[in-house]
């Protein structure tokens, strides 16, 4: 499921090292997707013009309550940041991916998703877009309320923390090209939005494509 996205020939040059592709699509900026994964299939996402922030959710298909949970992830892993090798863990501590491959090395568990609401408060503009918007939309598809929106992770995003404990959005490391590639551990809903925020740096101010690719190595 996704919306505001252009379709690509599996045969495309850039699915083809992947062996068996299974999906294979460019989202546009601003855009939304989701899909079922199996254990075993592999989801890589690939920033294509670099500082793009992706927000990412994910539930068990059987069991939509046991979904990703942040406190979890972070403690099992020791640390704020994912990255190669980390594991994303659900509410009752399953694994639900793991993370097999990334070039960017930073992403952050701490700032949420932008939501209309919030971008109201802190920079006074009106807006339609964002990724809470996207997610209440990507999970209708699921026949899921809004109240299953949870903290998220925010791949390619750069959140700074200091020893005080403040925290701020600063300008994102990824370059063209870097990818992150999360591998199922169980049955799950992946769920991503293409951040369309442009207030802040979590998009390079100026949101762009993203490319997902979901196969079975």
């Amino acid at each position: 499921m996704s919306t505001l996205s252009q379709q690509t020939p599996p045969s495309s040059p850039t699915a083809e090292p992947f062996g068996n592709v299974l999906f294979h699509e460019v989202i546009a900026a601003g855009g939304r997707w989701s899909r079922r994964m199996e254990p075993g299939e592999r989801l890589r996402i690939i920033d294509l013009e670099g500082q793009q922030a992706v927000d990412f959710l994910c539930y068990s298909p059987e069991l939509p309550m046991d979904r990703l949970n942040i406190p979890n992830t972070v403690k099992l892993n020791k640390s704020l940041y994912i990255t190669e090798g980390c594991k994303i863990y659900s509410d009752h501590a399953k694994v639900m991916f793991s993370v097999v491959s990334d070039s960017c090395g930073f992403h952050d568990t701490l700032a949420g998703c932008c939501s209309n609401e919030i971008d109201l408060v802190r920079y006074g503009v009106v807006k339609t877009k964002s990724c809470r918007a996207n997610f209440i939309a990507e999970l209708a598809d699921w026949s899921m309320a809004p109240s299953e929106i949870v903290s998220n992770i925010n791949f390619f995003m750069r959140v700074a923390f200091s020893e005080d404990g403040s925290v701020a959005i600063a300008p994102g490391v990824s370059k063209p090209g870097d990818h992150v590639e999360l591998q199922a551990e169980m049955p799950v809903i992946a769920m991503l939005s293409n951040c369309p925020q442009e207030h802040n740096p979590a998009s390079g101010f100026k949101p762009t494509p993203i490319e997902v690719i979901v196969y079975r190595p």
